[in-house]
């Protein structure tokens, strides 16, 4: 299944970058890229793509491989040909059937520096 990204730059299929790379607007992934951060509005990374790096942007929808974490103030689609090795923090995740993803997933709308301590101070509150 092909999501069409009107994507402002591209690492075409047979092209690879490395370092660390921040894009105003959209950024369409089909080779390789590799780094210490991607910085971009949204991304798309196609089905035979190869990334590995610590991802941060707006919306993110995987179709390839992932090796990283992923943030993304809005959304993360994985498509079913993805394969993320990493953690995901975002306010929407939407996984088909087929993903294989291993990282722990973060879901809120709000920014929370540590949920796993916000959500056992909500447990042991009493109830109004």
């Amino acid at each position: 299944m092909q999501i069409p990204v009107d994507a402002g730059s591209t690492i075409g299929e047979s092209s690879s970058f490395e370092g660390r790379f921040a894009v105003r607007g959209n950024l369409k992934i089909d080779g390789r890229f590799e780094g210490e951060a991607l910085l971009v509005d949204q991304l798309a990374v196609g089905p035979r793509a190869r990334v590995r790096t610590s991802i941060t942007a707006t919306s993110v929808v995987v179709e390839g491989v992932v090796i990283g974490n992923i943030s993304a103030s809005r959304r993360v689609l994985l498509l079913s040909t993805s394969r993320v090795l990493g953690d995901i923090k975002t306010p929407e995740l939407i996984i088909q059937d087929g993903v294989v993803l291993e990282g722990r997933c973060t879901i809120s709308h709000t920014r929370i520096d540590n949920t796993k301590q916000y959500i056992e101070e909500l447990y042991g509150r009493p109830k109004p």
